[in-house]
């Protein structure tokens, strides 16, 4: 075996950190161009239709083929290999969301036509995400980076991109308009396509194999793969009340982003700009949290923090909005909102992460990402109804009033101590072909 090729186990013989550094750098701009698009999008069809109700039917068409389509995907990313998802992916989400404007400026784009094209934005984008995803441990191995601190660099790019990508997207459709945030939204998921397939090895992903089948036996089927996820989630109380709890949150959080959020802008007068900066605040106190998360959240109980960090993250985004407090109020609890969230993923993901089979990555994350985030397609749709029936200051605060009884009851579930016990797992260890067919099926990802 010649010096840099990968010994038994997937860990690499010599250090190379250009495959982080790459899956890093493409999950910086392609999320840094969807955090555009989270303002472009919602306000462009806002002031072109003044509807509520027509802003979360797009955010629908957008987040309902994401999760479906990503829920499916894990077998084929398994299989196939995670860099070549990825960069397909991305440049089929450019391809779609360039249309847009196109369209626009042509006089063809009419309303149920951009519906489908949010589709196709959504059902490109949860393959690549999930391919990013699944590449961050195998490019921790070969830059011989732990994984808790990998996965609280992933935590980093994702606040950083929301910090730049929000406070771009709010200049962005101040100064110049709402479709050329979409254009540059388009040129970030092509430049994240060419990243990942010019930065990482072609073997990406493959690095651990399935266990050799019988002789006589044909290699496991799609059908198999997608099977074996759900039947490793069963034997997972842990996992699924996360499940449950980041999926009520996820939908809160998609209906306060995609609805609430722009209908307040519009209404106090703070206009986009105001979407922009807040979005930035948060973001940038999210990276300061998810930098030291990455640095001393392995020496920290993994249930307090998680606990905290929703505690700080949720409710009070939504009542100092329902409350009409000044801008300058709003950006102080959206810093410490942020703060609390940048904890949160570093320790899930790490949590999750070594805790699933290297070989059975890419299901079991598509199942449990797309399980806690089913909730999303449905936020902007009761978001816009209940502000349309009964008002944005109602919903607000019903909004926050969920968000915390979700998170404090969760955590008082017995199965949450089972978070903590997870410790001294947290570095991944040598995977060889027979540790593979091995794993004590007692894990999954929650991206």
């Amino acid at each position: 075996m010649t010096d840099g090729a990968l010994k038994a186990g997937g860990i690499p013989g010599k250090r190379s950190l250009r495959p982080l550094g790459g899956v890093l750098a493409a999950m910086a701009v392609s999320l840094t161009g969807t955090r555009i698009s989270v303002v472009a999008l919602p306000w462009f069809v806002l002031v072109t239709t003044g509807s509520a109700t027509q802003t979360g039917l797009v955010a629908f068409c957008e987040m309902a083929p994401y999760v479906v389509v990503k829920a499916f995907t894990g077998p084929l990313v398994d299989r196939i290999g995670p860099r070549a998802v990825s960069w397909t992916t991305d440049m089929a989400s450019a391809t779609a969301t360039a249309a847009v404007p196109l369209l626009h400026a042509l006089d063809l784009l009419s309303f149920p036509l951009l519906l489908v094209l949010v589709a196709l934005i959504g059902a490109a984008r949860g393959p690549g995400d999930l391919a990013k995803e699944v590449m961050v441990p195998e490019a921790a191995e070969r830059g011989q980076v732990p994984l808790e601190r990998a996965t609280g660099l992933s935590g980093v790019i994702e606040r950083l991109a929301s910090t730049v990508g929000l406070a771009a997207g709010g200049s962005l459709v101040a100064l110049l308009g709402p479709l050329t945030g979409l254009t540059v939204n388009a040129g970030c998921f092509a430049l994240g396509s060419v990243l990942i397939k010019l930065a990482l090895p072609r073997g990406m992903g493959h690095t651990v194999e399935e266990a050799p089948s019988p002789a006589g036996e044909t290699e496991p089927g799609y059908w198999r793969r997608f099977g074996e996820g759900f039947t490793f989630l069963r034997g997972e109380p842990l996992l699924l009340t996360v499940i449950v709890m980041v999926g009520i949150t996820n939908l809160l959080d998609a209906a306060f982003n995609s609805v609430l959020v722009p209908v307040w802008a519009r209404e106090s007068g703070n206009g986009p700009t105001a979407i922009g900066l807040m979005g930035s605040v948060m973001g940038a106190a999210a990276v300061g949290g998810s930098l030291i998360a990455a640095v001393v959240a392995h020496r920290l109980r993994r249930r307090v923090v998680v606990l905290t960090g929703f505690l700080l993250a949720g409710a009070p985004r939504f009542l100092i909005l329902a409350f009409d407090a000044p801008l300058g109020a709003v950006l102080a609890v959206f810093a410490v909102s942020g703060f609390g969230a940048g904890f949160v993923n570093p320790v899930l993901g790490a949590v999750l992460v070594e805790r699933v089979p290297r070989r059975m990555l890419g299901r079991v994350n598509a199942l449990v990402d797309s399980l806690a985030w089913a909730g999303i397609p449905l936020g902007g749709l009761i978001a816009g109804a209940g502000v349309t029936a009964a008002g944005l200051v109602p919903v607000l605060l019903a909004g926050g009033a969920a968000y915390f009884l979700t998170t404090n009851l969760a955590g008082l579930r017995p199965e949450w101590r089972e978070m903590d016990r997870t410790r001294g797992r947290g570095v991944l260890k040598p995977h060889s072909k027979e540790d593979a067919s091995r794993d004590h099926p007692d894990a999954a990802r929650l991206g």
